[in-house]
Formats: C-alpha cells, structure tokens, sequence
C-alpha cells in the first residue's frame, strides 16, 4: 500500500546538539555534493534507485528527509536515507547515526503533521514551521523530486497545521520569552505603536524581542550597546535607530518602554540613573522589562513613583500560565492531525485504483477498435450514419459493463480493500 512506501529520517532540537544542527543544515540541491556522488535528483534515480520520491525540512532546529519508496520494504529505510544524509559536509555514519529517529508509514504522516502543527516546536503552537513546511515542498516541486504521493502528504500536514491554528487556541497565548515580554508591556501601556521602546542590548535576547516589536507594526525603537557598531548594525536590519551606551541617560528621557537584555554582570540600569530620568518626563510613566540574568535593573527602580518594573521571575509566571493553555489545547490538535491522517490514508486507497481503472479501460478500447475495425471490414461499403451508430453502439457496451466495476472499485478503495482487489482484478483481466 501506498501509506507503507512513506519514510521519514531526521534529526530536531531534541536529538541533535546544536553544533551538529549547524553541520547538516543543506539544501535539497546540496545533499550529497561532496564530490563523490551527484545532485540528488540524479542520485535518487541511479545511486538510490528505491526512492520515487524525497522533500527535505530544514530549519535551524531540525532537518528531515520524507520519501516514497518504490516499494515497501526494499531496503530497510533507515540506512537508504542514512546514505543520502552521509556525504553532507564530510558528516559520517558515526557522527550522525546515534541523533536520528526514523517512521514508517502512517507514523511518518503523523510526524510531519505534528511538525506543521507546531506540536513538536521548540516552542509549543509556534507558527513559523507552518510556513516552512510549505516551503520544503515547494523546494522539492521545483527541484524534481516530490510527486503527487509527497504532494498529498504535504497538502494533509499544511491543512492540519492551518487548522491548529484557527480551530483552537494552540498559537493564541505568547510562548516565549520575547513575545510575553512585548504582551506585558502592551497591557501595562496600550496600544504600543503610539509609544516610544528603547532596547538595551543587542545580543540574541534583544535581537528577538526586536523581532517581537516588529511584528507588531512598533516603528520608534531604539537600540542602546556598549558597542555602537553593533547597534546600527542590528537596528539597520529593522529601519530602527541605534546609540551608544553613554547616551542611555538621555534615551531613558524620552523613552515610554525600556526592554534590557544585556550580558553585564552588574546592573546597568540604577535607581539614581532612572530618577534622573524621570525629573525630565513632566510625569510621564515608565515600564521596565528586564529580560537579564543577572538582571539590568536595580531593584530599588521598582518603588519609584511612576515605574513599573517586569522582571524574569514575572515572564516566568506569565510564560508559564501561556504554556499551560496551549498544552491544554494539545488533545484538540491530536484530534485534527488524526482525521487528516486518515483523510489522507482514504485518498491514496482512492489514488491506487485509480491506474487500474485506467489500463482496464485502455485495454477495453484497445478491444473495441480492434473489434469494430474488424466488422466494418467484413460488412463491405457502409454508410457513415451506419459507421456512426455501429461506433456509439461499441463505445455504449464497453462503458455499461465497466460502469459496475469501477463503481465497485472506488468503494472498496473507502473500505480499504483497494490493493487486495485491484491485484485479482489485473489477474483476471491479464493487466500489467
């Protein structure tokens, strides 16, 4: 059966240390280029002769090969994709073999939807794998190498992952550090485009919660770091402003959001330093989120008038209160992944008869103009108005005996018994 044919190798975030993930990162053009085999369009049709198919996700967290086998069992799966991983960057059996997991069948069509759906993220619910996804076939598409059994595998997972997200609430509540950090401030402060956000820190977690303002529409941001360079150089990538660290008195005057994340030992951010700051505001608030370990800002800033102050042990809470309701929301999503596996199972019981049902009716016709052409040659001379009804009189008995046939085939392919009867149906009618 087709679902038997489907394999998946891979490696995620769970498996892998970073540092190999970095290593296999590849492009579906790039697998095996070491220079000891060819692109792997020509290596699945002459090295690899048992795929008919392959797609490739790569992500930073995770890199996946799904295939279709030309038959099930062949080869034992594992090691026939374990071969095409092998020549990545001069990557080895060994240095790989002991991060990979491997699925078969309908637990590989399982596993990919679990990924679309963001099930098996980093970051339970996220979306960015949904589009990933989508682009991991489109790579495969336009490369060759996934047909219409990867095409329908693809199209169940996107669907499963589209319909994660907006039949339950899997993606609603903020699950990172960042993007509770950017909620909490736009519940303390409203509408955050009308505010002005000053980042401390041009690091990983000051770059990533840019990235959480960004996608909120939020265009007055300033980058502060020790480093100037680093700054314009990170706010360049996102049209923000960038300043020294000597101007951070100045920028707290006129900032409405403060967000540090820098990687000082010591608080940056005193309570003298935000007093000063606050003389100059008119009165005019000021919101704090320290996202440091050891933190930024000075404890003693939280009981100044006019200051409130988020600190890692209040992302926490709340992070935690968002993780909690999307793991609640998880049963739900298993619910959907479920009917789009067996969805998907229906329509390849209904895609195989699909060819026999062809090559019968090819092998009819086949019959018919051999038939026909041998009885207009016995009746001599016949008038075209008789050729005309003797031809819809052959085509009206080929079409009546198949109807029955092909009606009773597509059922037995929603029952399950598609291989079983298409293979007595081949015997009985001599098809290949």
């Amino acid at each position: 059966m087709l679902v038997d044919r489907i394999v998946c190798l891979g490696l995620n975030h769970r498996t892998a240390p970073v540092e190999l993930r970095e290593r296999v990162q590849c492009s579906l053009a790039g697998l095996n280029e070491s220079g000891q085999s060819p692109a792997v369009q020509t290596a699945a049709r002459n090295r690899f002769p048992e795929l008919r198919e392959l797609a490739l996700l790569s992500t930073c967290n995770r890199l996946e090969l799904y295939a279709l086998l030309e038959t099930a069992g062949a080869r034992q799966p594992h090691d026939l994709l374990l071969d095409l991983l092998a020549g990545i960057h001069g990557l080895g059996f060994q240095a790989i073999n002991n991060h990979l997991y491997n699925h078969t069948g309908r637990p590989a069509i399982t596993h990919l939807c679990r990924v679309a759906a963001g099930l098996d993220s980093l970051v339970l619910g996220e979306s960015q794998i949904l589009g990933q996804v989508n682009d991991a076939f489109q790579a495969a598409a336009a490369a060759g190498t996934a047909g219409p059994a990867l095409a329908a595998l693809f199209r169940a997972a996107v669907r499963a992952g589209k319909r994660a997200r907006t039949e339950t609430a899997i993606g609603h509540n903020p699950a990172s550090v960042s993007s509770v950090a950017v909620a909490l401030v736009q519940e303390a402060a409203g509408e955050l485009q009308q505010r002005r956000v000053l980042i401390v820190g041009a690091g990983e977690m000051g770059q990533l919660a840019l990235k959480a303002l960004h996608s909120r529409g939020i265009h007055d941001v300033t980058i502060v770091n020790r480093t100037v360079a680093r700054a314009a150089a990170v706010a360049a990538q996102w049209g923000y402003r960038a300043c020294s660290l000597e101007e951070l008195p100045q920028a707290l005057g006129t900032a409405d959001v403060v967000i540090s994340a820098t990687g000082a030992r010591y608080p940056i951010i005193r309570e003298p330093l935000v007093r000063q700051a606050l003389d100059q505001r008119n009165g005019a608030g000021l919101i704090f989120v320290d996202l440091a370990v050891p933190r930024d800002v000075e404890t003693a800033v939280r009981h100044l008038p006019g200051v409130r102050l988020f600190d890692m042990d209040d992302l926490k809470s709340t992070l935690d209160e968002s993780l909690a309701a999307r793991q609640r929301e998880v049963p739900k999503v298993e619910m959907i992944i479920a009917e789009e596996v067996e969805a998907l199972a229906a329509e390849w019981q209904r895609l195989a008869v699909h060819p026999l049902i062809g090559d019968l009716r090819q092998k009819a016709e086949r019959i018919r103009q051999r038939e026909l052409q041998r009885t207009l040659r016995r009746l001599g001379d016949v008038d075209p108005a008789t050729v005309a009804q003797i031809e819809r009189l052959s085509l009206s008995l080929v079409n009546k005996l198949l109807h029955e046939p092909t009606i009773r085939l597509k059922e037995k392919a929603h029952d399950g018994q598609a291989a079983e009867y298409a293979a007595l149906i081949r015997d009985l009618f001599g098809l290949e």
